[in-house]
C-alpha cells in the first residue's frame, strides 16, 4: 500500500474538513490565501484526495483514507411510498400510450393486417398485379401517374416487405417484362 505524501497545509484542510464540515473544504490556514488556495485545491485534487460538484469542493473517500480516517457511510434511502406509488402509475401510462402510438402508427386493422384504401393507387397497382395477364411497368405508370423508379420501390418496399406479397415477373422475348402477384 502507497502511502501519499501531505503538505502541513494540505494535511490540516483535509483533517479541518473531515473534523468540522461534514467533508466539505471551507476553511483554509490563514497563510494561504488567493491563488495559493488554488494550487493546494490543484495539488489535492491531482492526488485524487478531493472532489468537486459545481461550486464546492469535497474530501474524497481517498483523502478520508489517506489521513487514516474511517469513510463516511452514505445515508439510508427509504423510498417515499406516494412517489413510488405515482411513479409506477406514471409508467404504466407510459407504456400504454406507447401501445397506442405504435398501433396508430403501424395501421393495423382489426383483422391484424395493415389496412389500405379500396380508391387509393396501390390498391389499383394490386388489382393489375392479381389479373391473370398481370402488368407491365409502364401500364402501372400510365394508371398511377407514376414513375417506374417508383412502381419498382413501390414493389420492394410496400408490397413485398410491408404486405409481404409474392410478386413474379417473366419477360417474354420482344416484349417488357410482365409482373403478377403469386
Amino acid at each position: 500500500m502507497t502511502t501519499i505524501q501531505l503538505s502541513h497545509a494540505q494535511h490540516a484542510i483535509l483533517a479541518y474538513a473531515i473534523e468540522h464540515t461534514g467533508g466539505k473544504i471551507e476553511w483554509f490556514p490563514d497563510n494561504i490565501k488567493g491563488g495559493a488556495r488554488t494550487k493546494v485545491l490543484e495539488g489535492l485534487f491531482n492526488k485524487a484526495l478531493v472532489t468537486r460538484d459545481s461550486t464546492d469542493w469535497f474530501v474524497a473517500a481517498e483523502g478520508y483514507d489517506a489521513l487514516g480516517r474511517a469513510r463516511p457511510t452514505p445515508a439510508t434511502f427509504h423510498p417515499d411510498p406516494e412517489i413510488e406509488a405515482a411513479v409506477s402509475a406514471a409508467e404504466a401510462n407510459w407504456a400504454q400510450e406507447k401501445q397506442v402510438a405504435a398501433q396508430r402508427q403501424l395501421k393495423v386493422g382489426v383483422e391484424g393486417k395493415p389496412r389500405m384504401r379500396d380508391n387509393s393507387k396501390q390498391a389499383t397497382v394490386i388489382q393489375m398485379l392479381q389479373r391473370p395477364e398481370g402488368a407491365t411497368i409502364s401500364q402501372i405508370c400510365a394508371a398511377t401517374g407514376w414513375q417506374a423508379h417508383t412502381v419498382r420501390g413501390t414493389f420492394a418496399g410496400a408490397f413485398k416487405k410491408k404486405l409481404g406479397l409474392n410478386l413474379a415477373s417473366e419477360k417474354p422475348e420482344g416484349s417488357e417484362r410482365i409482373y403478377r402477384i403469386v
